[in-house]
Parts: C-alpha cells; sequence; structure tokens
C-alpha cells in the first residue's frame, strides 16, 4: 500500500504531463468517471458537505485499523476532486489522515484554477475527511 505522501506524488507525476488546462480538466473529469459508484443508502441529508456548491455525499467506515471512504458528487469536476482525495487518504489509518499535508493540491496547480466556490468546496471535503478521521481516532 502507497502511502499518502507516495500517492500524492503520482497525481503530481500524474498531472505534470498536461501541458494546458484544459487536458488537466479533462483528466480530473476521468478521474471522477472512474470513482466506484457510492451505495444510494449514503446518499443521505446527513453525508451531504456543508460548504459545497454542487451537492456531495460522503461517508466513511472504520475497516480493521483503516479508514475507507465512499463519495459522490452531481457534479462531475466535483466527482474527479473527490476521487483524488479519496485516492490519497482512504485506506490508511485516522493517525495518518489527520496528519497528512495536502501539499498535492498546489503542486497540481488546482487551487489557481479553480472558482473561489469550487475552492471552498474542496477545502470543505478535506474538513470532512479529517473530521471522519478524528472522530474514528477518538473511538480507537
Amino acid at each position: 500500500m502507497a502511502t499518502i505522501k507516495e500517492t500524492q506524488d503520482e497525481l503530481i507525476e500524474e498531472f505534470g504531463l498536461f501541458e494546458d488546462w484544459a487536458d488537466k480538466y479533462e483528466y480530473l473529469i476521468d478521474l471522477g468517471k472512474k470513482l466506484s459508484p457510492m451505495n444510494e443508502a449514503f446518499k443521505t441529508e446527513e453525508n451531504v458537505i456543508k460548504g459545497c456548491q454542487s451537492k456531495v455525499w460522503l461517508h466513511a467506515e472504520k475497516q480493521g485499523d483503516q479508514v475507507v471512504f465512499f463519495a459522490d458528487s452531481e457534479a462531475i469536476i466535483v466527482k474527479g476532486m473527490i476521487s483524488m482525495l479519496i485516492r490519497v487518504l482512504s485506506n490508511h489509518t485516522a493517525a495518518e489522515i489527520m496528519q497528512a499535508d495536502l501539499y498535492f493540491i498546489d503542486q497540481i496547480g488546482m487551487s489557481q484554477h479553480l472558482a473561489q466556490t469550487r475552492s471552498n468546496g474542496l477545502v470543505a471535503m478535506v474538513k470532512q475527511m479529517k473530521n471522519y478521521a478524528v472522530a474514528f481516532h477518538a473511538i480507537a
């Protein structure tokens, strides 16, 4: 299993293959399309991330000592964003997720190329994932 840092470095490398942002957006959309489907039972109001312009559902489960995330969104770009976060943070311990420094978002230029509302949504997604980790860590 790759570390959080190794997965971030992979994403930076993948996005580095594209010259312009149109291609990077296409890649982001492809990542969203590859996101595993979320169980409809988890698409509840309590799983909706507050602060996102589009609807984003996020569910987390503790499997052994690892936290596993499931998500979906109505917006294809947002689905790509959450799929990257899941790729980086899912299947790690609560402590690893809490301590994770998510530098890949800036490194691939995501923060500069998102509309303010999307940027706020991205921050809300990261915050919610870390909140799940804190909760799971507290009951460990």
